[in-house]
């Protein structure tokens, strides 16, 4: 249509109304009239141009009664839209006459000002001007209440606006009048999100009028409004009209606008779909929500306009703008899903009987977390810091639980994990003080982290922010206060709370100076010690709450007003206990300067350093001190403090750090390392660190990775060193190069799985968990951190950044190591194929014959080398060296040759030219000489064990020692611990009568390590040895293993559990139906559908039980199943299988549940008609709480066993596969499809928990930079299933369930992982939805996902007006 054309038809519609004007047409007619011209004309209605027309009519010169109402029946026949007259009446003058519009009834307080008639008889020549109708509502409040009263009528009505065909054009018409999307900056061409900006932009005006009004807007930061609401400056003293009189009733008028403004705010905060409109905003324009909310605030707190309405007061206006009301629900339309939103929240185990009062069921992932982290046969490169924080994190959310019971639930999982160890087995593994590191140690700093995550992010938003401004909004000190309520309560569990014996002592001391303080009396904290419970007046014997509260106040989580809280202490005392000595040597005596005497370094060892400064002042001495000073304290920092001093660990160990990377001192000139000057010092730190429980506790701090960067070089620089020199250390032992590097290799090897074979690495897609160790991986571990040391604001990372700068300030490569990088590739060669490239005559070739006559001098074979003999080694030989001395060589150029030398060895033994005993004695005289040559001799056995080419020898008693005198018993034992467990594997073959065989590589090196001492010397080496020694028979034929357990067991009888124990385990890795009974039994347990009573009750307690060891006559306890497999998962290399098997086995058990709770039971119920609906509820509840509890045990295990790998096959492979699949079965349909709805739901719990324990709930993690791209597959997977383009053959309940389950807890427990979803996924999604008329779930999917989805949930509300 031509301009001039529209012109024509504009000037015709104009000319029309002012004829219809003059005649005082009926407006019915007029509309009538206008609507037949308009739509003959080929005009679209309603017509925004109409619109447009009409109001400047009205508003310039035809103020007049009669066209107030052709315009209100242009609006009733929808010739125009109420939203472009809304928004052109916002910036132009209304003229009112309120009878026009009926709308005398309505303003209810025109009957206290008068005559309507004479109210606007008095209008003046100021209403006719052409102001603007909000800036100028104080001198034209007749025209701000029709405004008011106009935005309450149409505001509502969105559907029937937005239903017409030409809504798009109408909406872009207000966003030009408002300029709504400059005000807003949301960069779209979606006309939905116009209603929004639209509908928020009202409030605004409205909001800001009012403070004005009131003289508030002078409080808000900007101090004007950002809408044009300021009243506008006006010379009125020339009218007459403004007399005392209506100045009067101005007044009047104004005061009553702003209540109803006031309200009207309230009434589109209240409605059920403008309300939602307004949510979209609070997600989406977040400056502009942050600007409303504190406006929101100021005038709750200041308006006395609000507090006189009588429809909103200000408390239910700041709860109706509070982000912890719930605006978009998970509310769905079926009836099943509402009961497991139900089920989700937090106590709906605890009400079907399945937690107790300490909720245990709700944490059961954090048990076995706790658990899997004292396993001795792998340290983590990882720190558990960091693990639990996020695992709080996701139970958090996921359980919906306040910080109170998130606390107490943490409290009370660590206090059970220490409760294991009451009565345990002697071995080489981890023992109470890793349990009590993780409990005083480690737990507090999670609970220190998350307490200032908390405040930090409290006192962000008290600023205006652009991120996070959706997430509920926590008051400051909140989350510090749940900690004291969940400590109080915490004292109310006296089972948990009992103290093992060896720290009794320690949590008296604490007791006591808790009663001392309370009464007034201060003595020093070194005198604590020497005080006996005999002395004290009354009792005050200490629990492990009195050493959790002192864990806190030295972290400054809380102060010594917690010794005042009820029941902490058992009353006062008036004096000094009198056993105190008045002077005693301690930590207060050296920090005034007392020196290290014997007695003193001692005292020192014995007791944990109790503050920061202490510790540094050790430090210093072991940097800047003699030779004997450094050593002793070198020998302080690895006793108590890092053992016991769980107050300050996390300080200990990163002092150790530091003192294994000491700095170059300022007066070195010489031309080797600096290092070599502190070997004294560096070989005491070495030894002290290198127990199982010291390696489990710089594990469990994150410092493995550092661990081995401070390793690195020692071993670098060591290695290639001539030991032509000696120390003498303060006990009298000389130690030498060898002796230093051997220590830090044998340690560095233990922090990766350096012996494993190729093996591991290529069966099945996913790498069992640890495969990943290398030293690269470490190395990058430790850099990652030191990179990020300026980027973070997290109390643990600034930690370990802290400590990787402090060593090196540099990124390490192991290109910086050639010497180790050298020997790296050889160990990596060894593993993957056989020896080869000895060449006779190289230096290499001369080392390997010295080697070989210093191991077997005392043999005479005729002068012939047995190197001639060496498998894949040169044919030609040579004379070797006689040389009866130990090579003076470095011990890198000796470990080179090694392979070779064992190589050459094994091959005489199994060639006859040398006896099992004089190769076992060769191999020993080789360790002892170089004790790192235990590494190679590990790395050289277990390659040769994998290729089976190796002949087995007989385990006599001749040749070889035997098993013989305890095989039988060894293996009995074997079968009840897999029996008690409920593991049946009829076809294990036994040794029986027949004779005890090992395949030649395994029986040298068990031969081997039977000929060490059970002592506190050998023990770093056989932490290295006994973990490998069990691979090794691990990886061969059954019963290899229960042999090797048999002969360690002659040797230490005391070990005897622990070695049959591990024999048990080994059983997994060679029979797939014993790890699958091995997880049945797990899920049995946990639902206590077992009658062994460990496992009667269920649960917890059921899973994990209390340990394993000799707690009963006659041999091992039975062990729990949560126990073994933790103890077993990592020797299974098909961890596929297993998530496959727990997949299967979790819908097994959804079935068996539903048998036992809907129908067994209700038989009995259903002879009650009256209570039978009733029960049925009940019923399904409590089946939902316990699908509930196994899928999280699923989850655990699935997360535990393959993490982010394995959680990926699962969601891109195996769950896919299973919705493919046919599931259906007759015993299922006979309950009513309820076991397929169940599964769903069961499904959806489990790959929820699943992706939140890898990924975390936030975006913290490194893994969850994966989580878009994974997520985003399976989010397709579903949206392809709902548009028909993939055929599922599940159950269609099943598939239900499970989008509306994971849908529903994605929106209501991990929001951020929508906003990293495609929009059109989402989209998808929604509609799929929507056609199982859950339009609530839909809606609340589109409303949190952003900008991208903003326009469809608008659209859907109006729609459906939701």
């Amino acid at each position: 249509m031509s301009a001039s054309v529209q012109s024509s038809i504009w000037e015709t519609v104009l000319e029309h109304t002012k004829v219809a004007q003059e005649k005082e047409s009926d407006p019915l007619l007029w509309a009538v009239q206008l609507s037949a011209r308009l739509s003959s004309a080929g005009v679209s209605l309603p017509s925004v141009e109409v619109a447009d027309l009409l109001v400047s009519h009205i508003c310039w010169g035809n103020n007049v009664a009669i066209a107030w109402k052709f315009l209100e029946q242009a609006l009733l026949i929808k010739i125009v839209s109420p939203m472009p007259v809304l928004a052109l009446l916002s910036t132009r003058i209304l003229l009112i006459y309120l009878e026009l519009f009926g709308f005398s009834t309505i303003f209810y307080c025109m009957e206290e000002i008068g005559n309507v008639d004479d109210v606007f008889n008095d209008l003046t020549i100021l209403d006719l001007l052409g102001f603007e109708v909000v800036p100028n509502r104080r001198y034209c409040p007749r025209a701000y209440r029709l405004y008011l009263e106009l935005i309450k009528r149409h505001a509502f009505t969105l559907k029937s606006q937005i239903d017409g065909t030409h809504y798009q054009k109408v909406l872009k018409f207000v966003d030009s009048v408002l300029h709504l999307s400059s005000a807003f900056g949301l960069q779209t061409s979606e006309p939905e999100i116009l209603v929004v900006e639209f509908i928020f932009s009202m409030v605004l005006m409205l909001l800001d009028a009012s403070l004005d009004d009131e003289g508030l807007i002078e409080l808000t930061p900007e101090k004007k409004s950002r809408w044009t609401t300021s009243t506008h400056d006006m010379e009125i003293d020339s009218h007459d009209g403004y007399d005392e009189k209506r100045t009067d009733l101005h007044e009047r008028l104004q005061k009553i606008n702003t209540v109803i403004a006031i309200d009207l705010i309230g009434q589109l905060l209240q409605n059920k779909g403008t309300s939602k409109i307004l949510y979209l905003a609070r997600r989406n324009m977040p400056t502009h929500w942050a600007v409303f909310l504190h406006r929101i605030q100021l005038l709750a707190a200041n308006s006395s306009a609000l507090k006189n309405s009588k429809v909103i007061t200000p408390e239910a206006l700041l709860q109706l703008t509070s982000d912890t009301r719930v605006v978009l629900s998970r509310k769905c339309k079926t009836s099943s899903l509402q009961k497991f939103h139900a089920v989700m929240a937090f106590g709906s185990l605890a009400s079907a009987g399945l937690c107790g009062a300490s909720g245990s069921a709700l944490w059961l992932p954090l048990d076995l977390v706790f658990e899997d982290a004292v396993d001795g046969s792998l340290v983590s490169a990882t720190s558990a810091i960091e693990t639990i924080t996020g695992l709080i994190k996701v139970l958090q959310a996921i359980n919906g639980t306040t910080w109170h019971d998130t606390f107490l639930g943490l409290w009370i999982a660590a206090l059970r994990f220490v409760q294991r160890e009451r009565d345990p087995i002697e071995g080489p593994m981890p023992r109470l003080d890793t349990r009590l590191c993780l409990l005083l140690s480690i737990t507090t700093l999670v609970v220190a982290d998350l307490i200032e995550e908390e405040e930090r992010t409290a006192s962000d938003e008290t600023k205006y922010s652009s991120t996070n401004h959706w997430k509920e909004k926590v008051v400051p000190g909140k989350c510090r206060k749940d900690l004291v309520s969940s400590l109080q309560m915490l004292g109310e569990y006296e089972g948990l709370l009992t103290l093992p014996q060896s720290v009794i002592s320690v949590a008296n001391q604490a007791a006591a100076k808790a009663m001392m303080f309370v009464s007034g009396i201060n003595i020093g904290s070194a005198y604590f010690e020497f005080i006996s419970m005999k002395d004290m007046p009354i009792n005050c014997s200490g629990n492990m709450r009195h050493l959790i509260v002192e864990a806190c106040i030295a972290r400054n989580l809380l102060d010594t007003s917690a010794y005042f809280w009820p029941g902490y202490v058992n009353g006062h005392i008036s004096q000094i206990p009198h056993g105190i000595p008045p002077q005693v040597p301690g930590w207060s005596s050296f920090m005034k300067g007392a020196s290290l005497t014997p007695t003193m370094i001692n005292v020192l060892v014995s007791t944990p350093a109790s503050s920061l400064a202490e510790l540094e002042k050790v430090f210093e001495i072991a940097v800047r001190g003699t030779d004997d000073e450094k050593i002793s304290a070198a020998t302080i920092l690895c006793g108590a403090s890092l053992i016991r001093g769980w107050n300050m660990q996390e300080h200990t160990v990163h002092f150790i750090i530091r003192l294994l990377s000491p700095p170059v001192p300022a007066d070195y000139s010489g031309c080797d390392s600096h290092l070599i000057a502190y070997a004294p010092m560096l070989n005491m730190l070495l030894v002290g660190i290198a127990s199982v429980d010291c390696v489990q506790i710089f594990s469990l701090h994150g410092l493995v990775p550092h661990l081995a960067g401070s390793l690195m070089p020692i071993c670098e620089v060591f290695g290639s060193f001539v030991p032509n020199v000696s120390w003498t250390l303060t006990t009298g032992e000389e130690i030498n190069a060898h002796a230093v590097f051997s220590n830090a290799f044998i340690l560095l090897l233990r922090l990766w799985r350096f012996n494993h074979p190729p093996l591991e690495h290529v069966v099945g897609d996913v790498p069992p968990v640890g495969s990943q160790l290398t030293p690269e991986y470490l190395l990058l571990v430790r850099n990652s951190h030191l990179v990020s040391s300026g980027t973070i604001h997290n109390r643990n990372k600034t930690r370990l950044s802290a400590v990787a700068s402090s060593s090196s300030e540099q990124p390490i490569f192991l290109d910086s190591f050639p010497k180790l990088k050298v020997w790296y590739r050889q160990h990596q060669a060894c593993i993957a194929s056989t020896l080869s490239g000895l060449v006779h005559g190289t230096p290499i070739h001369q080392i390997v014959e010295g080697l070989l006559n210093m191991m077997f001098r005392k043999i005479n074979r005729g002068n012939q080398s047995l190197s001639s003999v060496t498998s894949g080694s040169s044919s030609s030989s040579g004379p070797g060296s006689e040389d009866p001395l130990r090579p003076k060589l470095p011990a890198w150029d000796i470990l080179e040759a090694l392979p070779f030398v064992v190589d050459a060895a094994l091959t005489a033994c199994a060639h006859g030219r040398l006896s099992p005993r004089e190769l076992a004695t060769g191999l020993k005289d080789l360790a002892d000489f170089l004790p790192a040559s235990l590494a190679t001799i590990v790395s050289y056995f277990s390659a040769e064990v994998t290729r089976g080419v190796w002949n087995p020898v007989d385990m006599n008693g001749t040749d070889w020692p035997s098993p013989a005198a305890n095989l039988s018993h060894v293996e009995e034992q074997i079968r009840k611990i897999l029996a008690a467990t409920g593991i049946d594997v009829p076809s294990l073959p036994t040794g029986g009568k027949s004779p005890a065989t090992l395949p030649l590589p395994l029986a040298a090196f068990a031969s081997l390590t039977i000929t060490y001492k059970i002592d506190r010397a050998s023990q770093r080496f056989l932490n290295l040895a006994g973990p490998a020694l069990e691979s090794l028979a691990a990886d061969c034929p059954w019963p290899s293993m229960p042999i090797v357990a048999s002969l360690w067991t002659q040797k230490a009888k005391r070990w005897s559990d622990f070695l049959v124990f591990s024999a048990s385990r080994t059983i997994f890795l060679h029979n797939r139906d014993a790890v699958v009974q091995l997880l049945k039994s797990c899920f049995s347990a946990t639902l206590g559908l077992k009658t062994t009573p460990i496992s009667r009750n269920g649960g917890v307690g059921a899973l994990l039980g209390h340990g394993f060891g000799s707690h009963f006559c006659g041999g091992i306890s039975p062990v729990a199943p949560g126990i073994l497999y933790l103890r077993a998962y990592r020797s299974i290399r098909d961890v596929v299988f297993m998530a496959e098997e727990i997949v299967s086995l979790l819908m097994h058990f959804v079935r068996e549940i539903t048998t036992s709770q809907l129908s067994g039971e209700r038989s009995e119920k259903l002879r009650k008609a009256k209570n039978e609906m009733k029960y049925g509820q009940i019923s399904l509840g409590a089946a939902l709480a316990k699908v509930k509890l196994i899928a999280s045990l699923a989850a655990s295990l699935v997360w535990l066993s393959g993490g982010l790998c394995l959680f990926q096959a699962l969601i891109k492979e195996t769950l896919p596969s299973w919705f493919i699949s046919i599931h259906r079965s007759e015993q299922e349909e006979g309950l009513g499809g309820m076991v397929a709805m169940l599964g769903g739901y069961a499904l959806a719990y489990f790959t929820m928990l699943c992706g939140a324990f890898v990924w975390g709930v936030d975006s913290s993690s490194s893994a969850s930079k994966r989580r878009p791209k994974i997520l985003g597959c399976h989010m397709e997977f579903l949206a392809s299933a709902l548009d028909g383009n993939i055929s599922l053959g599940c159950d269609c309940a099943t598939w239900r369930a499970y989008v509306s389950g994971f849908v529903s807890l994605m929106v209501g427990c991990t929001p951020s992982w929508v906003l990293e979803v495609d929009v059109n996924v989402l989209k998808r999604v929604s509609k799929g939805l929507r056609q199982w008329n859950e339009e609530e779930l839909a809606l609340a999917l589109l409303g949190i996902g952003g900008v991208g989805t903003m326009a469809a949930a608008a659209q859907l509300i109006v729609e459906t007006q939701l």
